[in-house]
């Protein structure tokens, strides 16, 4: 069975309806705090604002909270309901989707923390062109997946995970830039890998970025697409649609 924004709707317990809305609710909120935390962390970097930084820190312990508060709901509605087919893919999407956007929070946190740093020793002479164009694509990309998860949008996931593809190659290619440099000029080590850490960071939100990304269409088509490429996902989508589409000629006739 796929999964549609009104999938949910014919129930017989009007209240096993509002506990499943109810868990993709909580998880796009936590998607919204853990999507403010990036912005904010981005931002007390290139401006190199610690007053921001320090409130990143701060706020991690609330996503880490709101972690605990959805798996436990949960789990309540596994033991309760002991849903199948798309109700059940729907849980376990929104449980490992957390673990994802947690994971995004805590990188944030780490880009706050080197933010910090960079503050105290004085800016790095390299790095910041490479943070901000990776940080604004990976903000994003954490967008994106969100928006895919709510609208379950399996088309907006696939671009999701080619961006991934794209975030990886520039990360290496910076990495590279920046070695090259601290090479070059020895002094500027301690500085610039502060922003080395930062883009690892950003490389890692996008990489759980691209896994809340293969949730949305393990969620709608029921095909676990991980570890593999855009294009083979591309590939088991149309296989998908097809035999969707010779299904229902068949019902049809």
């Amino acid at each position: 069975m796929k999964m549609t924004s009104e999938t949910h709707s014919t129930h017989i317990s009007q209240q096993f309806n509002q506990e499943l809305e109810e868990i993709r609710s909580n998880l796009l909120a936590m998607g919204g705090l853990v999507e403010k935390q990036v912005t904010d962390a981005i931002y007390a970097l290139i401006e190199g604002d610690s007053t921001i930084a320090a409130k990143v820190r701060q706020n991690d312990k609330a996503i880490n909270q709101m972690q605990l508060t959805i798996d436990e709901e949960c789990t309540r509605i596994l033991a309760r309901r002991q849903p199948a087919a798309s109700d059940l893919r729907l849980i376990l999407a929104v449980i490992r989707a957390t673990g994802d956007l947690e994971r995004i929070g805590d990188e944030a946190s780490k880009i706050a923390r080197h933010a910090m740093h960079l503050v105290e020793e004085g800016e790095s002479p390299r790095g910041y062109i490479e943070a901000r164009h990776i940080g604004n694509q990976v903000r994003k990309m954490v967008q994106d997946a969100l928006n895919a998860f709510a609208r379950f949008d399996t088309q907006l996931a696939v671009q999701v995970v080619h961006e991934d593809k794209t975030v990886d190659l520039e990360y290496r290619s910076a990495t590279r830039a920046l070695v090259t440099f601290m090479m070059e000029d020895p002094r500027s080590i301690s500085r610039v890998l502060n922003i080395m850490w930062v883009l690892r960071a950003l490389e890692r939100i996008g990489d759980h970025s691209n896994n809340i990304a293969e949730y949305v269409i393990y969620l709608v088509k029921g095909m676990d697409v991980r570890h593999s490429s855009p294009e083979a996902i591309e590939e088991s989508l149309r296989d998908n649609l097809l035999a969707d589409h010779l299904k229902n000629s068949k019902e049809d006739s």
